[in-house]
C-alpha cells in the first residue's frame, strides 16, 4: 500500500498492509527542517507551514498526514468578507528574535488597532492575542508601521489543490472545522453560567455555519475531514458538550459518511468522554491523540478494548518523556507497546500525544517508523 491508502484503510477502521506511522509534527519540526526563521514561515509565508510539512513527511518517511493548515475561502467566505471592515497585519516593532504586529483597518477616516498584538519567534511558533503591556507596547496607534505581504498567496481553494498535488500518495489532506463550546478563557465558563441563553444562541449559530462549511469542503472530496480544537473538553465536560457541541458533531460526521469521506476528531487533554459519545453517538471514522496521563486520560488498551470495533484509533506516545527525552529505542519500545495495545484488528495508527516538540530528535521520528514498519504487520 502506499502511505495514502495505508491511513485511508486505518482511518475507515479497516486493516491496511501494516500500522501507519503519522507522528504529530504539524508546526514545529517542519519549520525547523527550513532552516529558516519561524516568523518566515508563519508571518512571511515563506513556505506556507503546510508546504513545510509536506516537504517533513518525505524527508522522515512517515504516512503523511496533514490537517487543518491548509486555508480554504469558499466565493460565499470571499463575499461575506467583502462587507466586514478590512484588516491588515501591521509590523509595529521587532527584534532580533522577535516580530511584534498589530491588525488596523480604516474606519471613518480614522485608522482602528486592535489592543492586542502577535509575537512571532525567531525559532518558536507564534503566541497571539498577547496584551499590549505585556511586551511593552503603547496602547496608542503606531507612528510608524509595516503592513505585512505575504511572499506567497493562495487564494480560495488554490493552496488545497497544491497541497493534494505536492502530497500525492504520500498521505492524506484533510482541511479543518471546529466546533462550538466554551473557549479555554475563564470568561467563557462565567458567561455560560451568567447568561446561558446567549451562549447557547451563538453556538447554534455556529452550527450552522460549520454545517455550511463542511458542506463546501466535502464537495472538494478531501481525504478526511478534521473536526475540533485543542483541549476542548477541558472546558466542554460532558453535559456541557452535549448541549453546545454535539448537536453539531452529529451534523458533521453524518455529512461525511453520507459522502463517503472519513471524519476525524483531534482533541487533546482529557479526551475518554469524547471517545465514548463520538462511538456510540455519532458517525465519526476516528479520533486523536488519546493522550495519557497526566496529560490527558486515556489508556490506549482500555479505549482500544472498549470501542476499538466503532472507531478509529491514533496514538499515543507520550511526546516529551519518549520522543523528545528519549532514546531511539526508547522510541521504539514504547512503539512496540503501543502497537500491542491497539492495533489487533486494524483501525489504528501509531502517532503522538499531540505536537512533538520542536527539538524531538530527527533519529527518534525515523525509530517511530522503523518500529511500524518491524511490529506493525497483521
Amino acid at each position: 500500500m502506499t502511505p495514502k491508502e495505508r491511513m485511508l484503510t486505518a482511518m475507515r477502521n479497516g486493516i491496511p498492509d501494516r500500522v501507519p506511522a503519522a507522528p504529530d509534527m504539524s508546526n514545529m519540526i517542519p519549520c525547523k527542517l527550513t532552516g529558516k526563521p519561524f516568523w518566515d514561515i508563519y508571518l512571511y509565508q515563506d513556505p506556507p507551514l503546510w508546504i513545510a510539512f509536506i516537504e517533513a513527511v518525505k524527508h522522515f518517511g512517515v504516512d503523511g498526514w496533514l490537517c487543518g493548515t491548509v486555508p480554504i475561502e469558499f466565493d460565499y467566505q470571499i463575499e461575506e468578507r467583502r462587507s466586514l471592515p478590512q484588516w491588515k497585519e501591521a509590523i509595529v516593532a521587532r527584534t532580533d528574535e522577535r516580530i511584534y504586529t498589530r491588525y488596523h483597518c480604516s474606519e471613518n477616516g480614522k485608522e482602528r488597532w486592535t489592543d492586542w498584538c502577535t509575537v512571532y519567534y525567531v525559532a518558536d511558533p507564534p503566541t497571539a492575542c498577547v496584551p499590549l503591556d505585556k511586551v511593552g507596547l503603547s496602547h496608542e496607534p503606531p507612528e510608524r508601521w509595516e503592513d505585512v505581504e505575504p511572499r506567497t498567496t493562495w487564494p480560495g481553494k488554490s493552496a488545497f489543490e497544491k497541497a493534494k498535488e505536492l502530497m500525492g500518495e504520500h498521505g492524506v489532506v484533510g482541511p479543518a472545522v471546529g466546533l462550538p463550546g466554551l473557549g479555554l478563557a475563564p470568561e467563557s465558563v462565567y458567561e455560560y453560567y451568567d447568561s446561558p441563553d446567549v451562549v447557547i444562541e451563538r453556538c447554534e449559530k455556529q452550527r450552522e455555519a460549520i454545517v455550511r462549511q463542511t458542506k463546501a469542503i466535502l464537495e472538494l472530496k478531501p481525504d478526511f475531514l478534521l473536526i475540533g480544537s485543542s483541549g476542548h473538553m477541558i472546558n466542554n465536560p460532558e453535559p456541557i458538550f452535549r448541549r453546545l457541541s454535539l448537536p453539531t458533531l452529529k451534523d458533521i460526521t453524518a455529512l461525511c459518511k453520507a459522502a463517503g469521506v472519513p471524519s476525524q476528531v483531534h482533541c487533546c487533554g482529557p479526551e475518554y468522554d469524547l471517545v465514548r459519545i463520538a462511538a456510540e453517538e455519532t458517525d465519526l471514522t476516528s479520533i486523536n491523540p488519546l493522550e495519557m496521563p497526566p496529560m490527558g486520560d486515556c489508556d490506549l488498551a482500555r479505549v482500544k478494548r472498549e470501542f476499538g470495533s466503532k472507531i478509529s484509533l491514533m496514538g499515543n506516545l507520550h511526546t516529551t518523556d519518549v520522543m523528545l527525552r528519549g532514546s531511539p529505542e526508547d522510541v521504539r519500545r514504547a512503539s512496540k507497546a503501543a502497537i500491542e495495545a491497539a492495533a489487533e484488528g486494524g483501525g489504528f495508527i501509531l502517532s503522538t500525544g499531540d505536537q512533538c516538540p520542536r527539538d524531538t530528535p530527527e533519529e527518534n521520528i525515523f525509530a517511530m517508523v522503523e518500529a511500524a514498519e518491524k511490529y506493525g504487520r497483521y
